[in-house]
């Protein structure tokens, strides 16, 4: 840490917001780097000659670390612990320069306890959120059953120890007005959270047929393929090729154990389909018909859907016919566009909605044509819990050597819509 020069301050932090890039350029000799997690910004000071991917990679780091040490990472968490933050980066870094950031050496320096927004309890129906599930087979942990500190409490009784095993999938797709996707890319990673100290090697079994790249298949089952993939430096392979089988040895924390991409060639359907109908009136009116198509199994569903539209930016008035209840839409003055919120969506459900939408007719750059270009794209934005468009699924998650006592083991899945485009027609 260090002192910022004359002409730098709150004003040029918070122009990050705007940045797109990770690096700017603060002042001659000094340069700004920075990560985004959860609406938070981790910025980092760095000199010219510092090395930029350093900086990145330690940002990474510290906002993996601050998880595990405050569980839920948002703006009122870093607000009721910031005394521990501030103990953290002490220990992390000594006169600008990086001591370690090892979870089990740190643990020993931090004496401070986690101070948390609400109380956790696992039996608690109300934290039951997007992993949550009571099913006919096994009872699915809660989303927030993760989301704590990985040290307990001082005066906290020790319940059995737990590992939650995620496999994560964000879904970028850019799909034409006519309905055909112009590009599906799936940027995956399975990600582990351990709550067991002195844990001994975990054994994760993927699927037999499993394949990098476009090779043959392996064994009678589907396949199931990816087009690249990197493992954690922890993570051993010897057993990878023969059987799909990943070893570790982990420590508390969370670790992302394989990073993986597929592009293009999903083997899944896409989840969600849009249908618009545009019709243009008199005096700057439009009436937009929208009939979202959920293509999941009807046993899966998806949860916290959101529906961005792009209206012309001389709307003057809006009026909307929703197909259920609990559907809401809201104009935006300030973007200018439609926010249409559905709670829930179940697997091969439809939804409607039209919109009518009254635009002021001088300043419609060109009438009709000029109002059609400036509907749209359509962004989609959701979450699709026990899904993964890969296909890829967890064989088996076993620990080796005699353990007094084992810990639970939770396995959940999760797709994400990293970013998922429709365009309009133009006609």
């Amino acid at each position: 840490r260090q002192e910022l020069p004359d002409g730098i301050g709150e004003e040029a932090l918070v122009a990050l917001a705007d940045q797109a890039p990770v690096f700017m350029e603060a002042c001659p000799g000094l340069h700004f780097a920075h990560v985004r997690h959860a609406g938070l910004y981790f910025v980092g000071t760095l000199r010219p000659d510092a090395s930029p991917f350093v900086a990145v990679e330690f940002l990474a780091r510290l906002v993996a670390l601050l998880r595990d040490y405050c569980g839920r990472l948002d703006e009122k968490t870093v607000g009721l612990n910031f005394a521990l933050i501030s103990e953290v980066l002490d220990e992390l870094l000594d006169y600008g320069y990086i001591q370690t950031t090892a979870p089990d050496v740190l643990k020993s320096f931090i004496q401070m306890d986690p101070v948390l927004s609400q109380p956790f309890s696992l039996f608690d129906l109300s934290t039951v959120g997007l992993f949550g599930a009571d099913t006919q087979q096994s009872r699915v942990a809660p989303s927030c059953a993760a989301a704590r500190p990985i040290l307990s409490l001082r005066g906290e009784q020790v319940s059995q120890p737990e590992v939650f095993l995620d496999v994560v999938e964000r879904l970028t797709v850019i799909i034409a007005a006519n309905g055909t996707p112009m590009k599906t890319d799936v940027q995956g990673e399975i990600r582990l959270k351990s709550f067991f100290p002195g844990c001994s090697e975990m054994r994760i079994g993927l699927p037999e047929e499993f394949c990098v790249g476009k090779t043959e298949l392996r064994g009678y089952g589907t396949a199931v393929r990816v087009d690249e993939c990197s493992f954690h430096s922890s993570v051993k392979l010897d057993e990878f090729e023969g059987s799909r089988i990943l070893r570790v040895s982990p420590s508390q924390g969370e670790l992302t154990l394989m990073q993986y991409q597929l592009a293009d060639d999903i083997p899944a359907a896409l989840p969600f389909h849009l249908f618009p109908t545009i019709q243009h009136g008199s005096c700057g009116r439009v009436q937009i018909y929208l009939k979202l198509r959920c293509d999941l199994f009807p046993k899966s569903h998806a949860v916290n859907l959101r529906i961005h539209l792009p209206v012309p930016k001389t709307t003057l008035s809006f009026s909307q016919e929703l197909s259920s209840p609990e559907q809401t839409a809201l104009l935006q003055p300030a973007t200018k566009s439609i926010e249409w919120t559905v709670p829930r969506m179940q697997g091969g459900s439809q939804l409607s909605a039209l919109f009518k939408v009254k635009s002021s007719t001088s300043l419609s750059h060109g009438g009709r044509r000029g109002s059609l270009r400036e509907l749209g794209p359509v962004n989609l934005s959701f979450e699709v819990p026990a899904h993964t468009c890969s296909g890829l699924q967890i064989r088996f998650l076993r620990f080796t050597g005699p353990e007094p006592t084992l810990p639970h083991r939770w396995v959940r899945y999760v797709t994400h819509s990293e970013s998922y485009v429709i365009r309009l027609s133009a006609e």
